[in-house]
């Protein structure tokens, strides 16, 4: 006989027949459980409702006054991360299959292996424990690091709550910095709302969606017949973001006529809008964010050096998913939560192969990938699980080509990440049907971010 060492837990066991309550008490309080036993529903809801926190529901499929299967669907939205294992008879297997696809952690049969019962149980409370202190942790996070969807508890990010922390009440303009995808609008949010403006507008500026003879207007606002079709005046995203803040998002795309104007408004606080006589002042904090090597960009002569000087006084580099994958299961299980909601879903967790696929990948699209790709797990998944057959087709095959496969002697890295990145796209376009807001997706990264690499590479990207 196997002797499992156990720490103790509290079991919930309900079942109509006092015999079965006999015997699954006298094994598991050998094994150090605390049991309590009720008869019917009633008794497992009202024991269910009590402050009591249970570590394991064992639930007969047959009650007297309900339908097992209604009592597990009714347990799994009040207490989602307790585990239920059903009591069945041995002729009933496929009711407690059925269970176990509504959310069940397994099943016994009547009449019971005592070993298999002791097995099934330790496993069961331990998932529980997992779930709780998982729970426990994200509330935790929750309420130390109250950053909008920022979600992590790495040594990387704890580095990045920390800057926010130390800047988020000074006036200084911060530049963000990091792959697409990592979360820099969510940085310059959480900045915003953690200082003294958080009561004042937050205004996000898509610089490289606007074409510049627009951003400039839109920016700085225009008096009526200041140009062909300025039939009346327009305030500007200056003005409006008056007292509070402004988030130039794709900072590095913003035409030089622009900076040049962008740079006084930073020197002077005060700039004019098209058209007009005289100067405005305004007061507001300028947070910028890129992907590019920004300083590559002012030593090209592309970018503003003194522009550069101005906007990186506080600066902050977002480190990519790949570097830390410690936070991966902390962030899928909270798309699991987002996208459950918004979906009115319940699926529950991964599948062992698909977390194995998960941590083996590198993320090229960092957090907003894994956000699509959870997404699409949810929608797609029929049970509480979501698995490999749900998987993007580079996530299923599991194969990590290597990048220096055939790697000649003297390439040029910049050329060769150029054609790379080029290829990608256009391989990304033909799948999309020349749709770019659909190959942004396949990509992960943000539809203006696609439409500006198109344009810097000078891609040919027309669908076959």
């Amino acid at each position: 006989m196997t002797t499992l060492a156990r720490d103790g837990g509290r079991i919930l066991v309900i079942d109509d027949e006092p015999v079965v309550i006999d015997v699954l008490r006298g094994v598991l309080d050998r094994q150090g459980y605390d049991v309590t036993a009720g008869g019917d529903a009633a008794a497992c809801r009202r024991l269910i409702d009590s402050a009591e926190e249970w570590d394991l529901l064992l639930l007969d499929v047959m009650l007297p006054d309900a339908d097992g299967m209604r009592v597990l669907e009714w347990v799994r939205q009040a207490r989602p991360e307790l585990a239920v294992v059903m009591i069945t008879a041995h002729g009933s297997i496929e009711n407690a299959v059925e269970a176990m696809r509504a959310g069940a952690f397994h099943y016994v049969t009547k009449p019971f292996k005592n070993d298999e019962v002791r097995l099934i149980v330790a496993q069961a409370v331990q998932t529980t424990r997992l779930r709780r202190e998982n729970q426990n942790l994200r509330q935790a996070l929750d309420d130390r690091h109250k950053f909008e969807r920022i979600v992590g508890r790495s040594r990387k990010m704890q580095e990045v709550y920390r800057f926010i922390d130390q800047v988020a009440s000074s006036r200084s303009t911060v530049l963000i910095q990091g792959e697409s995808g990592t979360g820099k609008e969510l940085v310059a949010q959480a900045i915003h709302k953690r200082g003294p403006r958080a009561d004042r507008p937050m205004i996000i500026v898509n610089s490289n969606s606007i074409p510049a003879d627009l951003l400039e207007s839109n920016l700085f606002g225009h008096m009526r017949g200041a140009f062909t079709g300025a039939t009346a005046s327009k305030v500007g995203l200056l003005e409006t973001a008056d007292g509070g803040t402004i988030l130039f998002d794709e900072i590095t795309s913003v035409a030089p006529a622009v900076q040049a104007k962008l740079l006084r408004v930073m020197q002077e606080k005060e700039f004019r809008p098209l058209g007009a006589l005289d100067n405005r002042k305004v007061d507001v904090r300028i947070l910028a964010a890129t992907n590019e090597d920004i300083r590559k960009l002012v030593d090209d002569g592309i970018f503003r050096e003194d522009l550069y000087y101005r906007l990186n006084v506080l600066n902050v580099t977002l480190p990519p998913l790949r570097s830390r994958m410690e936070d991966l299961p902390l962030l899928t299980e909270h798309f699991l939560r987002q996208f459950n909601t918004e979906n009115d879903k319940r699926v529950e967790r991964l599948a062992p192969q698909v977390l194995e696929r998960l941590l083996s990948y590198s993320w090229p699209g960092n957090v907003r990938q894994l956000e699509n790709v959870i997404e699409r797990g949810v929608v797609l998944a029929r049970g509480p699980e979501i698995t490999v057959d749900l998987l993007s087709p580079e996530l299923r095959s599991g194969e990590r080509p290597s990048v220096a496969a055939g790697l000649p002697e003297g390439v040029d890295l910049s050329r060769a990440l150029s054609d790379f990145e080029r290829e990608l796209i256009e391989s990304a376009m033909k799948r999309a049907g020349g749709v770019q807001k659909k190959a942004a997706s396949l990509l992960g990264v943000k539809p203006t971010t696609l439409n500006e690499k198109i344009k810097r590479l000078k891609t040919r990207v027309q669908p076959e």
